[in-house]
């Protein structure tokens, strides 16, 4: 039974952590440490409802371990419901697409896989998944968009397709 849900497909969404304050290396001397702003927090926690609506569960959560990424992975726990973060360096910002498909191999047995990340990692883990390279496909990742990939052939560069783009303006928009 595992090998067969090891070849079922994958859902895979990617989330750009919501909106953070600018980098202020005088405030945050490791720009890990760098927050979300009050106001992102509040816009991602109605989106987040919003993508409730659309995606009513999902098997994993990833996310980067830096702070605003975190913080995007507990407002999805607690306003779409999702399942619980679970810290992925791979997810840092400036990681290769390589690394981040590496970290994933562990949950190719998921139905649902969500990943909360930063830019430009996250249009270049897309394009890699969509295309086996990073820079073929351009997608605009907005603070608190999500991507909705599905992978009907395993985890690896170019088996993915894109189901949807939704910016946090629409997500927002969705009545829960």
């Amino acid at each position: 039974m595992a090998d067969q849900a090891q070849s079922g497909p994958v859902d895979l969404y990617l989330v750009r952590h919501a909106i953070a304050f600018d980098a202020d290396p005088t405030q945050w001397s490791d720009d890990s440490l760098r927050p979300l702003t009050p106001e992102g927090e509040k816009r991602f926690r109605r989106a987040a409802r919003g993508l409730r609506e659309i995606v009513a569960s999902v098997d994993v959560v990833l996310s980067s371990p830096w702070a605003r990424a975190w913080r995007t992975a507990e407002l999805l726990e607690k306003e779409a419901k999702w399942s619980a973060p679970v810290s992925c360096e791979a997810l840092e910002s400036g990681r290769a697409p390589a690394e981040v498909l590496q970290a994933l191999q562990p949950y190719a047995s998921a139905g649902c896989v969500a990943l909360v990340g930063h830019e430009p990692s996250l249009h270049e883990l897309a394009s890699y998944l969509l295309t086996a390279d990073t820079y073929h496909v351009q997608l605009e990742f907005r603070k608190g968009a999500v991507a909705a990939l599905q992978l009907d052939e395993g985890m690896r560069p170019g088996a993915a397709r894109l189901l949807w783009l939704a910016q946090p303006t629409l997500l927002r928009a969705i009545k829960s």
